[in-house]
């Protein structure tokens, strides 16, 4: 039996000063965390920009009073973004990225020597500028690699503009209401697909959390489903999310699932890759197996997101 913890009083001084910042995964759970200060704020043409200094994770960038990026540990979630497919892809060399304002998918993105181009489609450009001046820590740099064109523009209106482009397209966008939910549809996808220069492409996405929000990650999964030949959930704890979270790749001639531990370390030596906080080929491996409660899951009737009908089941809103 699990012991409970006795709570003691808190005498540092500045714990009265302290906000405590609740966060909703759905209507009925959520996660918190103590902010000391805010550091900055501002508000853009689409949100709501705040950076907050707290004790759990450093740094901390809200878009609209939800939690996007931490400082700490924050590679727990970029790294599963970008390396899986990096590992997979035979030669990525044109790369885009939608969303990611902050520069943490592009600072994994560079770190791959084969990689010629990057385009950076980003809507609201106040959060490159805003990330690029108080978040160095998360993408150190990379907006001034030379290989990173950025684009100020809708990421579904981009991609759509250059088809037969890339070998690897990241989205790394916000949840699947408001001005994002139509990057979440099966013709967004499509349109996905047609951007690729061949049939090796990968498409890298977070698909919400089986635990908190199992509707949507049914839906996305159903979704890509319907587009890509090979969709592979990769699954872990990102504890600035404070909930299990799923990663999916997607394919029509690359199964992530048959890539061996010994050819993910391969490949990532070869890059000149090391000291990385969570992907390994072991990881590779062992974060694709699915819990058995999430295979029922999937197993449930479950809906495709399209253009006319893009709400999700799952009420996002608290």
């Amino acid at each position: 039996m699990q012991k409970h913890i006795r709570s003691r009083v808190n005498k540092d001084p500045r714990s009265s000063r302290r906000r405590v910042f609740k966060e909703a995964l759905n209507p009925n759970f959520g996660f918190y965390y103590t902010i000391n200060k805010t550091l900055q704020k501002g508000k853009t043409k689409y949100q709501q920009l705040e950076l907050v200094d707290t004790d759990e994770f450093g740094t901390v960038l809200l878009l609209d009073n939800i939690t996007q990026v931490a400082e700490r540990n924050e590679p727990h979630y970029h790294e599963p973004m970008v390396h899986p497919a990096f590992c997979c892809h035979p030669n990525p060399r044109n790369v885009l990225v939608i969303g990611g304002g902050d520069g943490g998918i592009l600072r994994e993105v560079l770190k791959y020597p084969s990689v010629k181009r990057v385009d950076h489609a980003e809507l609201d450009e106040k959060v490159i500028t805003f990330s690029k001046k108080y978040l160095k820590s998360v993408h150190k740099g990379s907006f001034d690699d030379p290989r990173v064109h950025v684009q100020v523009a809708d990421g579904r209106a981009f991609t759509k503009q250059h088809p037969g482009e890339y070998d690897i397209i990241i989205m790394d966008m916000t949840d699947p209401y408001g001005p994002s939910k139509m990057l979440y549809t099966r013709e967004f996808f499509r349109i996905v697909k047609r951007a690729f220069r061949d049939s090796n492409g990968i498409f890298v996405m977070h698909s919400e959390s089986p635990v908190a929000r199992p509707e949507a990650f049914s839906c996305i999964q159903k979704t890509l489903r319907s587009v890509f030949k090979n969709v592979n959930p990769f699954y872990l704890y990102i504890q600035m999310y404070a909930v299990l979270w799923s990663i999916t790749l997607c394919s029509d001639n690359i199964d992530a699932s048959g890539i061996k531990a010994q050819t993910i370390d391969k490949k990532l030596k070869k890059s000149g890759i090391e000291n990385l906080e969570i992907y390994s080929g072991q990881t590779h491996v062992s974060m694709q197996v699915q819990f058995p409660y999430i295979s029922q899951i999937l197993k449930r009737s479950a809906r495709i997101i399209t253009d006319a009908k893009p709400d999700f089941p799952d009420n996002f809103i608290s």
